[in-house]
Parts: structure tokens; C-alpha cells; sequence
């Protein structure tokens, strides 16, 4: 009764007018900026982030929210019909749904791609709903050592499962870390690396970094790019997207294990919709009885990846919210926002705001809907889109972001310190340096700290604590069992990697 009665007055909140009107205008524009390639949900709402500081704290939420599951609906579109995904988490998406549209089933694609999304977001939701409370419940007993020690494990999580080597995400988080500490100190009150400038009195600010490592350095990365990509019109029309019998024969039991896959993996830190996309790619494969038919046009090629993806964007909300703990970039965007507006994330977050809570929920069925009527007529419009060349859309892009830069604090500094970090993450993309760790470690760092110096004060300075408290200790040792677990991996792999080349030269 209790979960009827929040869905109830989540209902209420997101019905409202207004915040029908944000949730409409956040996945019609996550879904315009997903279908560009290169583009992800990170780029896209760190672009149209400073637009939220000027709106009702749950508008904002439920905005940012619709760009974050509209992005990753239309990236599937540019990777189906392009072979170039609009999300990385859409990258998995091309191996089958590229061979489907030359196969001229791209409208057979591109209709099931959606049917999928909106059934795995429907069960990340459902997940939401159940889990978070529960969560949120246990959380109230937490303390300092066991949040410093909470987050602790998502920064180290964060920082090794990427691209690249952990090294390198490591460096990234600390690197956020020490931009993080510029300016006054929150307890102390200590101006902290300002060098005498006003401008860094109060720090850097979230938005400013966004925008520049993954707008700008985007941008720089991508304005001398060629992508020659044919696009058949015709297999993309409404009357060629009426799958057959069999198509959906094949796809609903891919459908319900890339929900299931794609909720556990959205609820861990530093995984979220990419691994949660190419685990349950993986697994279909390694099942199917045809295994052969996949990369070559298979549907549940294209139906498991993209439930997956779509159902991890919606848990990936229970530690956020609940913990205020994010387990991706994106979502420690979610965390500033939420900060912006001067709430503060946690276990009390559900009943203290109840229906910023619950609004959010229920906006989020209502968003999957909108994407659902979207999605299907507009392909056409998406498809033109596509062809429109990178050296006219960009310079626009570029013009928004510094207007929105400026109008955080209109402070010609922020411009300056958009451009800034986008220089370093077009250095950074060169030297195959991940970003997202660097924004984590950036969001999370004060929390670390402060958390830090609670538990050290209500500890009288004794460290040991912190490790001899039940939760804390057993977290602490599972980042170190991970930490090590990561670094050892990688060290096999280069060692393997050394004898392959080896044994070629030999």
C-alpha cells in the first residue's frame, strides 16, 4: 500500500504542467543530440546543464533525467543506420544492426531497438521503485567511515573499469581530486590554490568542467572528422518497420535477460550501460544456438544490447539518490545538480523530499512513453540528421555552450574555464586519457574529504577505526580485493600481450 500511495503522489508531481513540459522537452532533446555520432548522454547533458540551474529543483531533475535515457534511445539510430554510435553504450548496437540495415531491415531495426529500450527502462524502473527504498532504509545507519569508505570503493570502481588502463584512471581521479580542492575551504574557511584571483574563490565549477572535457574536447576531437555514411530513406518508412512473427519470436526472451542484466549492472558503480550492453551482447551469443548468425544481422543482436542499456540508465539511479554515491560521470552530473539546487543526496533524500523522489520515478514512465511515440514517426526526421554535414552543426554547438557557460554566474571567467578544460580533454583523448574518472573524482572529492575529517574528529585522529567498523572495514577491503584484482588482470594481459609478440617476431 505504502508503494501505491509514492506512485501515487509521484504521479501527482509529474503531471504537473510544468514538469510534463521539461520531461517532454529533456528526452525529445537527449534523443535529437543522440542521434549525432560521438555524442553521448555526458556530452549532452553537460551541454545543456547550466539551462537547469534557473528551474524548480525536480523540473531540473526530471530534465536532466530525459536527456540521459533519450540520449541513449537515439544512439541506437546513427549505429544502425551509420555504423557509428551516438552513445557508447549504442557501440554494440552496430555490430548487428548495421548488417540488418544494408540487409535493407534497418526499419525492422530501428522498430525493435525501441520496443526493446522501453521494456528494459519499464523494469530498471520497476527496480527503482522496489530497491531504493529498502536501500535507503539500511543507509540511515551509516556513518561517516562508512560513507568515506563507500565512496572510496566508487572512485577506485569508476577508475579501473575503463577503456583504458587503471593506471590512467586512477591518475584521472586524483587529478579531479586536487582541481576539486581550489578555493574556500568549507570548514576552515581557507582560500586554498586561488593564487590571489577572485575568479578561483569558488572553485571551478561542475558545469564548467563538463562542458569543456566533454562538449568542447567532443567538439575538437570530432570537427575534422569525414564520415561518408549511405543512408537508405526507404527501410527506415513506417510501412517497412512492421517486424515478421519471427522476429518476435527471437527477440522477447532477449528482451527480458537484457532487462535483467542490464538492471544489476546499472545498480553497480563504475559500470553502467556500456559493460551492461556488451555483458548481455555476450551472453545471447554464447546461449544461442546459432551463434554463428550474430555480427551478420542476428535480432537479438540488436534486441539484448539495447533493453540492457536502457534498463541500466534507470538503476543507475539506487546508488545515486539513495547514496548519493554516483557510479558513473553522468550520474555524478545528476549529484551536482541536485547540489546546485541545495539538496543533498542520501538515505534521506526519500523522506525528505518524497516527491522530488517519486516524481522523478513516475516521470520516468511517463518519459518512456514520450520516447515510445517519438521514436517511431520521427526516424525519418533523425535520418535527415544525419546527413547534415559536422562543420555546420558543430560551430552552433560550440556558440550554446559558451552562452551557457556564461550565464551560470555571467562571469566572463567561466568562458574561459570551458575552453580551458576543453583543450585538456582534447590533450586528454590524444593521450588515450579517460575523462569520466576526472569529473568523478572532481564531484566526489569534497565529499571524500569532508566524510574524512568527520570520521577522523569523531574518532580523536585514530585512523584504525575507520577499518575496524563493521561495514567500512569489509568496503575497504573489497576496493583493495578489487583494486588488486584489476591491476593484476591488466599485468597478465600485457605479459600475454608481450609473449604474442614475441613468438610473431621470433
Amino acid at each position: 500500500m505504502d508503494l501505491l500511495a509514492n506512485f501515487a503522489l509521484g504521479l501527482e508531481t509529474a503531471i504537473t504542467p510544468t514538469n510534463l513540459f521539461y520531461c517532454f522537452a529533456g528526452v525529445f532533446l537527449g534523443t535529437f543530440v543522440g542521434v549525432i555520432p560521438g555524442i553521448g548522454p555526458l556530452a549532452a547533458i553537460s551541454m545543456l546543464f547550466p539551462i537547469t540551474f534557473y528551474l524548480d529543483p525536480t523540473a531540473a531533475l526530471i530534465m536532466l533525467a530525459g536527456i540521459y535515457y533519450g540520449t541513449t534511445y537515439g544512439g541506437s539510430t546513427a549505429s544502425i543506420l551509420l555504423n557509428m554510435p551516438g552513445a557508447t553504450s549504442a557501440a554494440v548496437t552496430c555490430l548487428d544492426g548495421y548488417p540488418m540495415a544494408q540487409k535493407g531491415r534497418a526499419g525492422i531495426a530501428l522498430f525493435m531497438t525501441t520496443i526493446a529500450s522501453f521494456t528494459g527502462g519499464s523494469i530498471g524502473i520497476i527496480m527503482l521503485s522496489l530497491f531504493s527504498p529498502l536501500i535507503a532504509e539500511y543507509a540511515l545507519t551509516f556513518g561517516p567511515a562508512e560513507y568515506f569508505a563507500l565512496m572510496v570503493l566508487g572512485l577506485v570502481a569508476a577508475s579501473t573499469i575503463t577503456n583504458s588502463t587503471p593506471s590512467k584512471g586512477l591518475a584521472m581521479v586524483v587529478l579531479g581530486m586536487l582541481i576539486a580542492t581550489v578555493g574556500i575551504d568549507s570548514q576552515s574557511g581557507a582560500a586554498r590554490f586561488t593564487f590571489g584571483s577572485m575568479s578561483l574563490m569558488e572553485g571551478f565549477g561542475i558545469s564548467a568542467m563538463a562542458m569543456g572535457l566533454f562538449g568542447i574536447g567532443e567538439i575538437l576531437s570530432s570537427v575534422g572528422a569525414k564520415r561518408d555514411g549511405k543512408i537508405d530513406k526507404s527501410s527506415a518508412r513506417l510501412r517497412n518497420m512492421i517486424p515478421s512473427r519471427d522476429d518476435w519470436a527471437r527477440s522477447w526472451r532477449p528482451g527480458l535477460r537484457g532487462s535483467a542484466i542490464g538492471s544489476f549492472f546499472g545498480a553497480l558503480p563504475g559500470t553502467g550501460p556500456s559493460i551492461a550492453s556488451f555483458m548481455a551482447y555476450a551472453f545471447e551469443k554464447r546461449i544461442s544456438a546459432t551463434p554463428e548468425r550474430f555480427g551478420n544481422g542476428a535480432i537479438e543482436g540488436v534486441v539484448a544490447p539495447e533493453s540492457a542499456n536502457n534498463a541500466a540508465d534507470q538503476t543507475a539511479f539506487i546508488p545515486t539518490l539513495t547514496l548519493g554515491i554516483p557510479g558513473s560521470a553522468t550520474m555524478a552530473l545528476m549529484l551536482g545538480a541536485l547540489m546546485v539546487h541545495g539538496i543533498q543526496p542520501g538515505p534521506t533524500l526519500i523522506s525528505q523530499q518524497p516527491s522530488l523522489f517519486w516524481g522523478l520515478v513516475m516521470s520516468f514512465w511517463i518519459g518512456n512513453l514520450l520516447l515510445l511515440v517519438l521514436n517511431l514517426p520521427l526516424i525519418g526526421l533523425w535520418v535527415r540528421l544525419l546527413m547534415v554535414p559536422y562543420h555546420y552543426l558543430y560551430p552552433a554547438i560550440l556558440v550554446f555552450v559558451c552562452i551557457g557557460a556564461y550565464s551560470v554566474r555571467s562571469n566572463p571567467a567561466d568562458v574561459v574555464m570551458v575552453l580551458g578544460f576543453g583543450v585538456l580533454g582534447y590533450v586528454m583523448r590524444l593521450a588515450d586519457l579517460p575523462a569520466a574518472p576526472l569529473l568523478l573524482g572532481f564531484v566526489l572529492g569534497p565529499l571524500v574529504e569532508s566524510q574524512f575529517r568527520r570520521a577522523m574528529v569523531l574518532a580523536q585522529g585514530d585512523f584504525t577505526v575507520v577499518m575496524t567498523r563493521p561495514i567500512a572495514g569489509t568496503v575497504l577491503a573489497l576496493t583493495a580485493l578489487l583494486l588488486f584484482w584489476t591491476l593484476a588482470s591488466t599485468y597478465l594481459r600485457y605479459r600475454r600481450r608481450t609473449k604474442t609478440t614475441l613468438s610473431a617476431q621470433g
